[in-house]
């Protein structure tokens, strides 16, 4: 897993961190507030979306893999279901509105850098909207397998080695 940047003071109260064994591990603790500080793993949800043999993507317009490619994918709020993230972020960085219609993996990362500790991917199909870049996609475009762009991530490349191996009609 992800080595992550030590945290020094508590996101609570403030006051400054130790370490101290809690719940089978050492973990960081705030003498201030008495709180065990827990490092949540961030996840991501995206559609998988093939139509006519032709994958969808989108060209990322901020880091991390800014200029290259990658299914269209956010991250999930606080108080979103990973589905309803997947539908969302596909809508806004798309215009394509899209029906979930299974799992394809779930792919661990690094959760550095600005990227998911998880991603979870679905499949999807199109049921209407324009194909439009938006939001933080700079261009989107359906690629044939022999044909694709520079990749911004390896959880596009794991579920594209689905499709290729036939897990995803």
């Amino acid at each position: 897993m992800a080595e992550y940047p030590l945290l020094k003071f508590c996101p609570q109260c403030g006051s400054e961190l130790k370490d101290q064994q809690a719940y089978g591990r050492v973990r960081r603790y705030c003498l201030g507030c008495e709180r065990v500080i827990f490092r949540d793993p961030k996840v991501a949800a995206a559609v998988l979306i093939v139509q006519d043999g032709r994958l969808l993507l989108v060209c990322r317009g901020a880091n991390p893999g800014k200029g290259k490619w990658s299914m269209p994918a956010g991250f999930v709020d606080h108080d979103e279901e990973p589905a309803a993230t997947a539908v969302r972020e596909c809508w806004e960085e798309t215009g394509l509105e899209v029906e979930l219609t299974g799992i394809v993996d779930v792919i661990p990362g690094s959760g550095l850098q600005g990227e998911a500790s998880f991603t979870i991917v679905y499949q999807g199909e199109v049921r209407g909207g324009q194909l439009a870049a938006g939001d933080d996609a700079q261009e989107v475009a359906f690629f044939s397998l022999d044909d694709l762009p520079p990749l911004a991530f390896d959880s596009t490349r794991q579920a594209l080695k689905a499709w290729q191996d036939g897990q995803v009609p």
